[in-house]
């Protein structure tokens, strides 16, 4: 059995580290497309580096986000070499091509079935396209596959839990050991707060601005690793504080699993905040990880200032919060689902 691979970002890279592994040990071969989305090398060449994946086989190297750019490129190395499936990740613009052009070729969706139900987000559009072309639909819990089952989705659903929780079973403990990223930066454990800002939305000039007032706002000291598009538009918006360099992903895992708080509008980072039982401030008005909300680990304050300020100085993680998301073993059921579902 032949999987091509689609990927274009960094959540994506990270994901997709577990299941290769997991590939190879199935007897499945793999090749990887990777399609440009993130071209700065900090986001992209750094996270192959770390996590000893393979080059991919095919590199688009596009530098843009277009999905109708994507396509062409992945649907010339579907056709050049006629996998069995073309794997898929997430909610971004690369997969969003990756289904697209994966003509009559069966597409398979890691993370389906999750939705924030706020279609002013591309992501949840992403989603839903996605989910609605993909034959295997490969779901983190039971709440994404029963939501599949009320849109009445055509695709076989399988819950097989969440890659990433793959990623921090097998990395988190050794991104621990090896990191000197606290030391560098002069932090003790659980003495700041970790900040991410990337969407589309929250780097809008008013947007970034709200957010900007109220991280001047905190008292707790932070860490903000600034995306480079992030970065861009904080040279327009005033703010008194300083971000560092896009991490690699053994610093950025040492450093969140030992913050105080997380303050983030990343889906991944929620997950990940959770998982190392961090709590979590999300700036967004809805979440997909609905869960990390019900169970009081997260909270989301949209831009509003003074919620976000209130929300990190109360930010506690629940003692009873369940497992969430699977056992770290989501690889190999994908692994398996792949054969048992074959073309």
């Amino acid at each position: 059995m032949r999987v091509l691979s689609v990927v274009g970002n960094r959540p994506q890279f990270i994901k997709s580290a577990p299941l290769s592994a997991a590939l190879v040990e199935a007897g499945i071969e793999e090749i990887s497309l990777h399609t440009g989305q993130h071209y700065d090398p900090d986001l992209s060449t750094v996270f192959y580096d770390e996590l000893g994946l393979p080059e991919p086989v095919y590199h688009l190297d596009l530098r843009q986000s277009d999905p109708h750019r994507m396509v062409p490129g992945i649907r010339e190395a579907v056709e050049r070499e006629r996998p069995d499936w073309v794997l898929v990740f997430g909610d971004t613009n690369s997969t969003l091509a990756g289904a697209q052009a994966a003509g009559g070729t069966a597409v398979a969706h890691v993370e389906a079935g999750l939705r924030s139900f706020d279609l002013s987000m591309p992501e949840e559009r992403n989603r839903i396209a996605v989910d609605r072309i993909a034959a295997l639909l490969l779901c983190p819990d039971e709440r994404s596959a029963a939501q599949l089952a009320r849109e009445g989705v055509p695709g076989r659903r399988e819950v097989v839990g969440d890659v990433m929780a793959d990623v921090n079973r097998i990395f988190a403990p050794i991104a621990r050991e090896r990191s000197r990223i606290l030391e560098r930066l002069g932090l003790e454990a659980r003495a700041y707060a970790v900040v991410t800002v990337h969407r589309e939305a929250n780097v809008q000039p008013e947007r970034l601005e709200r957010i900007a007032t109220a991280l001047d706002r905190l008292e707790l000291p932070f860490v903000f690793p600034a995306h480079p598009r992030t970065q861009h538009a904080l040279e327009s918006v005033p703010h008194r504080f300083r971000t560092v360099e896009p991490l690699g992903f053994l610093d950025f895992a040492a450093l969140t699993s030992q913050a105080r708080v997380v303050l983030t509008d990343s889906g991944g980072v929620q997950k990940e905040a959770y998982w190392y039982r961090v709590p979590c401030v999300t700036m967004r008005p809805s979440t997909e990880w609905v869960d990390t909300v019900e169970v009081g680990a997260n909270v989301l304050v949209d831009d509003d200032p003074e919620a976000i300020v209130q929300a990190v100085a109360a930010a506690r993680f629940p003692d009873a919060a369940p497992q969430l998301y699977g056992d770290g073993h989501a690889s190999s059921r994908i692994a398996a689902a792949l054969y048992a579902s074959r073309p």
